[in-house]
């Protein structure tokens, strides 16, 4: 890791909480946005994927499950990783 990269994690590690939230809320989001500039088309491809879902359900070919069986075998699957969350 780069020195002047090492010098702003420990300053941001010096953080209150809510300040480093807002400090990591705000480094996603230009991640986000840096991806979004580079995809003119992913808002529509979203709602092109949301929509075929929707449809998948109101068709009935796919059956929804409750979050916590879904969270129970996402968790099964990753082996019990992230269980404390």
């Amino acid at each position: 890791m780069p020195s002047d990269l090492e010098e702003v994690l420990a300053a941001a590690l010096r953080l209150p909480d809510d300040a480093r939230a807002a400090l990591a809320a705000e480094l996603l989001q230009s991640l986000d946005q840096a991806e979004a500039d580079g995809d003119d088309n992913v808002d529509g491809a979203w709602a092109d994927e949301i929509k075929r879902r929707l449809d998948e359900v109101d068709a009935g070919t796919v059956t929804p499950i409750p979050w916590p069986e879904a969270r129970r075998r996402l968790l099964a699957a990753a082996g019990g990783r992230g269980q404390g969350r």
